[in-house]
């Protein structure tokens, strides 16, 4: 049985959030969730509300619906925001729509956020079903969260353990107005032929199957957190931060890596590119272990979705988007902090003796090759052999700036440089240095 007041009891532990966003489609579901919280405010000081609407414009009726949730969201006081997504056509459909209306959801929210999304238990049940037949892994065999991180906040499915039947019972006696989307009927998306045929045959055979998938959902559960907790160990010793410019930068250890058994490997690479957002496909997870298995100085490199692992130097680097990014070069045009192109850090410096005017004789470049610099003390050192001997891996280098004078190369990111040159052409007191993006 459905009651505002449990509502309330899952809401309790988000009261001092800023604002409750509200998903809402117009479907039952949501304008129960919608109505029990009205009631709810009436009755109780709870955070504002807002409810949100996306228009995916797949239906000749997408309009109609967007009208019905603005009726129904004044009704109740409650403002809302509609949202319109552009999809691509394609195979992917559902797909596309589910990740377009989450980006649309992200947008709005603010620090502390929540958003509120009304699936529950049936919803729980089909997901745990589709994933099982597209052959998921331990984690696909957990469920949806009932509240996870998403943008700045949080979001939270405070009706995931009722089922459909109760909020449908509680809707009907509430006489409220929703929307049926065809599409929950049409047999050619996947969801439909679960919660239409497999399930009701899987329950006309095994009445209890509801009850036997959760306590599935459960045990995943429990073994996923025992999973976190192993690759969490695992982590403190193998992905310690590399101190320096290369702080920023996630790696693993890759020596100590390649000592674990296969499983306790594949846990921790599983678990630390999910931290970062990023996954790899069971067959990929497991060509790379075997590139990791090759001879120490090869570098393999395997592309993500969203950036690039890359072994070097002793370590398995993860590396953004943006780190794969050819820099640019640039002439300065001021003193002091400098933002580099493609997001490259900031090169500070100081040249005393330089006139605002000259400063276009020097510039910051990048790597061609054959680059050589004066240090003091020491004969001129090629700059291969200088970034060889620091140990920086090979990813790493061609993002490091080089300052230039008149062509000539006189200082590598602050770090080497050729002082008596610079004492000359920069007057005494001269500073340099380079603070990495990622540092």
């Amino acid at each position: 049985m459905f009651t505002p007041q449990e509502l309330l009891r899952q809401l309790l532990p988000s009261m001092d959030a800023p604002v409750w966003w509200l998903g809402l489609s117009g479907g039952m579901d949501s304008m129960v969730l919608l109505e029990a919280i009205a009631e709810l405010s009436r009755e109780h000081s709870l955070p504002p509300l807002r409810a949100i609407h996306v228009h995916h414009g797949l239906h000749a009726d997408a309009d109609r619906w967007s009208e019905h949730c603005a009726r129904e969201a004044a009704a109740r006081n409650i403002p809302l925001v509609l949202e319109r997504v552009s999809l691509a056509a394609g195979a992917s459909i559902e797909a596309q729509a589910r990740e377009a209306r989450y980006a649309a959801f992200a947008r709005h929210m603010g620090a502390n956020d929540c958003l509120l999304l009304a699936h529950h238990r049936d919803d729980q049940l089909e997901t745990l079903l589709f994933r099982l037949m597209r052959g998921t892994g331990l984690r696909g065999l957990a469920g949806m969260p009932g509240q996870r991180a998403l943008a700045r906040g949080r979001l939270l499915r405070p009706l995931l353990d009722t089922p459909r039947s109760a909020l449908r019972d509680w809707a009907e006696a509430r006489q409220l107005a929703w929307i049926e989307d065809p599409a929950n009927r049409d047999p050619r998306f996947a969801r439909t032929a679960l919660r239409h045929d497999l399930l009701p045959r899987l329950r006309q055979g095994w009445p209890a199957v509801d009850n036997s998938l959760l306590t599935l959902l459960d045990h995943a559960r429990e073994a996923n957190s025992l999973l976190d907790e192993v690759a969490a160990e695992d982590m403190q010793r193998l992905g310690a931060p590399v101190a320096g410019w290369l702080s920023g930068w996630p790696s693993l250890e890759v020596s100590g890596l390649m000592q674990l058994s296969e499983a306790r490997r594949r846990n921790l690479l599983r678990h630390w590119l999910r931290q970062h957002g990023q996954a790899l496909a069971q067959r990929r997870l497991l060509a790379l272990e075997g590139q990791l298995a090759g001879a120490d100085d090869a570098q393999p490199i395997v592309e993500l979705e969203r950036g690039r692992l890359h072994r070097s130097s002793g370590r398995l680097w993860l590396l953004r988007e943006v780190d794969v990014l050819p820099p640019r070069s640039q002439t300065l045009a001021c003193q002091g902090a400098v933002p580099l192109a493609a997001e490259n850090g900031v090169f500070s410096l100081h040249l005393p003796a330089v006139e605002p005017a000259s400063l276009g004789e020097w510039t910051l470049s990048y790597r061609t090759g054959g680059e050589t610099l004066r240090l003091p003390g020491r004969p001129t050192q090629s700059l291969k052999h200088l970034l060889q001997e620091a140990g920086l891996p090979a990813w790493f280098r061609p993002r490091i700036p080089l300052l230039h004078h008149r062509g000539v190369l006189v200082s590598v990111a602050g770090r080497w440089n050729d002082t008596a040159y610079l004492d000359r052409q920069a007057g005494p007191g001269w500073a340099l240095s380079w603070q990495p993006r990622g540092e």
